[in-house]
């Protein structure tokens, strides 16, 4: 039995306006359901092959604020968040999330302003602003994660280096055992490479899903890794042509 906190979204595309550059994306367009399957599920695949405009839509549907934050933050800096949320159905499970966040790396300043605001003597604030990008990436995920949450993190890697990203996998991997669900959006060869987790690829067309040897992360690492000298020398040469 699927125990998962969200175990599927459904799209109404009749909610979605014709002229709608939502209808462009290729892999969306041709989306009506999607299953989640494992506790942690990765969404991958190239720049602007619609991951984050699926993960902000779900995030938006299941009560979080557009910029991100716990399910509490109430604030906009500016609107962008597409329409897409308002035509996604999200089908829960039995438990219901008793914590959550959602993370996305292009607000998380904006994230990290409002949190000064809303602190107070009982909840005093965390100061992120005063910490490297990285070094606040990981405090909140210190701070935040716990079992029986439900997180959506836009890539969570932006600001982490190679050491840290493990430091993340370890974190999610621990949660996620404690009945946590989280859903990714990333390119990080090293988070796509976490045992036991699902990887939906939006690339080819149509979201499906694919192994870690067959994400494109992990293939553009493992040939720039192995055949550095050449891989560059091939790309330059053409630079220079």
């Amino acid at each position: 039995m699927n125990d998962l906190l969200v175990r599927s979204i459904s799209i109404d595309w009749s909610r979605v306006d014709a002229r709608s550059y939502l209808r462009r994306i290729e892999a969306l367009r041709k989306l009506e359901r999607l299953d989640f399957e494992m506790p942690v599920a990765f969404l991958a695949g190239e720049n602007g092959s619609g991951k984050s405009t699926l993960l902000e839509a779900i995030a938006v549907a299941c009560g979080f604020n557009p910029e991100g934050g716990t399910i509490n933050y109430r604030f906009s800096t500016r609107d962008t968040h597409s329409e897409l949320w308002g035509a996604l159905r999200v089908v829960r499970g039995c438990r219901r999330a008793r914590f959550g966040y959602f993370l996305r790396a292009e607000s998380f300043y904006n994230v990290a302003t409002q949190e000064e605001e809303y602190a107070d003597p009982a909840h005093p604030s965390e100061r992120y602003h005063e910490r490297s990008h990285g070094e606040s990436f990981l405090a909140l995920a210190h701070n935040y994660l716990r079992p029986d949450g439900l997180y959506l993190f836009d890539e969570p890697e932006a600001a982490l280096s190679p050491q840290r990203q493990l430091t993340l996998l370890m974190e999610i991997c621990a949660c996620a055992r404690g009945g946590a669900q989280f859903i990714i959006a990333t390119h990080s060869p090293i988070l796509l490479g976490m045992p036991g987790a699902e990887i939906l690829s939006f690339d080819g067309g149509e979201i499906h899903r694919c192994a870690y040897e067959e994400t494109g992360s992990y293939q553009i690492t493992e040939m720039f890794v192995n055949r550095r000298e050449q891989v560059l020398r091939a790309l330059l040469s053409k630079g220079g042509d």
